[in-house]
């Protein structure tokens, strides 16, 4: 049988970080990320999961967005 991993939870410290590197780079390679791991202190497996989410979060809200602005259109008369 699989055994599904369990939830990691983030500090809000740890969670501060993430969000700093993310702003940097969505998509940090193999190096940055033991880098993240080791100042945050989970693998870099971890990192990779939580980087995945949080663009899919970010593709989710640009989307939103551009609904929005759509939806309202600002006139510029």
């Amino acid at each position: 049988p699989v055994r599904k991993k369990s939830r990691t939870f983030y500090s809000a410290e740890q969670l501060e970080e993430l969000e700093k590197m993310f702003q940097e780079d969505h998509y940090p390679d193999n190096e940055k990320r033991r880098e993240i791991a080791a100042v945050i202190g989970v693998t870099p497996q971890r990192i990779m999961v939580w980087f995945q989410n949080r663009r899919a979060k970010w593709r989710k809200s640009e989307k939103l967005s551009v609904k929005s602005n759509k939806k309202y259109p600002t006139s510029s008369a």
